[in-house]
């Protein structure tokens, strides 16, 4: 098992062509910037656009974190995306932007870009390199014009040398500027959880019997739209929300198509237990309240997902007991050594 496991890992290095250190010594091993986990679909973005390097990573990790990206200063991507709740702007319903503005959303968590193909609850972005305009420009986010970004930039010797480092110049360009922050992105792989290590057999990898149960019921009831190893088929879809805002039609607002209405992306289940609160606009503070409202809450419409309509009342049946298993079981999905991990800190 364990030879066939390096394969795996082996096969997932040379099929993306991971960029390694520049010492090329046989002693000095290649340092890893991205690997396909075992359990893991191939990824959607084409790396051969942008190849990774440990300059331009550590480039793009650096600008994840300055305030610079912001009118005044103050905001950096990772002021809604924070490490220890799997990228998420921990305890805001609606994330929280410049001058304390609220935007209409809940953040989604920054893990496993590489294979998703659309971005945030609507997928109105549908390249990685193009991901990080959408926060700089919105006035209630960053509230700056990516110019005046590059300009600042452009200004700080720090970053003219980090340039030259990543791209072998010091000049700073749109495409460089947006290639380094997806560079950093893509290294944030979520796929050493409890669930992870238990599919793939490894050491310390044993789900108990009330995890194992949480499991079966999740397959049965819940793995239709949060399938696969994702634990999310990608697609858009009306789960029955009482409508809040009605100015906020999801996925309709992108493709001006009225059957869209309020449906929003199926996000990943990784890391759930640690990036509450839930649903496009954060109404939901825990795991108890999603499942309540997958029994008695959901609301019929005209664009209500058709997996909801299978019994006499709109939702999914669900005991007292099956919630707490299934609970138990979407604990298994936090990855530790990603929330922690150092290398996607400073």
């Amino acid at each position: 098992m364990k030879s066939k496991f390096l394969m795996l890992m082996v096969s997932g290095l040379i099929y993306l062509g991971v960029a390694c250190s520049k010492d090329d010594s046989p002693e000095i091993e290649p340092e890893v910037l991205f690997r396909v986990p075992p359990n893991f679909p191939k990824p959607v973005y084409d790396f051969s656009k942008n190849p990774l390097t440990k300059e331009g990573v550590e480039l793009g990790k650096i600008l994840f974190f300055d305030g610079n990206l912001s009118r005044d200063g103050t905001i950096s991507c990772a002021e809604c995306h924070s490490q220890p709740s799997a990228f998420t702007h921990h305890g805001h319903d609606l994330s929280h932007g410049i001058d304390n503005k609220i935007g209409i959303r809940n953040s989604m968590p920054i893990q496993n870009m590489a294979f998703q193909k659309e971005f945030f609850w609507d997928g109105g972005v549908f390249d990685l390199d193009l991901f990080s305009i959408a926060p700089i420009e919105n006035p209630v986010e960053m509230d700056e014009k990516l110019g005046n970004v590059l300009e600042k930039l452009r200004k700080q010797e720090k970053y003219t040398t980090l340039f030259q480092k990543a791209y072998g110049s010091k000049e700073i360009t749109t495409e460089r500027f947006l290639k380094a922050l997806s560079q950093f992105m893509l290294t944030l792989v979520s796929a050493n959880s409890l669930y992870d290590k238990y599919v793939r057999k490894e050491a310390g990898g044993i789900l108990s019997s009330e995890e194992l149960e949480g499991l079966a019921i999740f397959k049965q009831k819940c793995a239709s739209c949060h399938s696969g190893e994702l634990f999310t088929d990608l697609s858009y879809r009306n789960n029955g929300l009482p409508v809040y805002n009605k100015e906020d039609t999801g996925r309709q607002r992108i493709t001006a198509i009225q059957t869209d209405s309020y449906k929003f992306k199926v996000p990943s289940l990784r890391n759930v237990a640690m990036t509450a609160p839930y649903m496009h606009d954060g109404r939901f503070y825990s795991l108890d309240a999603v499942l309540n409202h997958y029994t008695d809450g959901v609301i019929e419409s005209k664009t209500l997902d058709g997996l909801l309509m299978n019994n006499e009342t709109p939702g999914i049946a669900l005991t007292k007991d099956e919630k707490a298993k299934l609970i138990a079981f979407l604990k298994t999905l936090t990855d530790e050594e990603f929330l922690k991990n150092k290398k996607f800190g400073i």
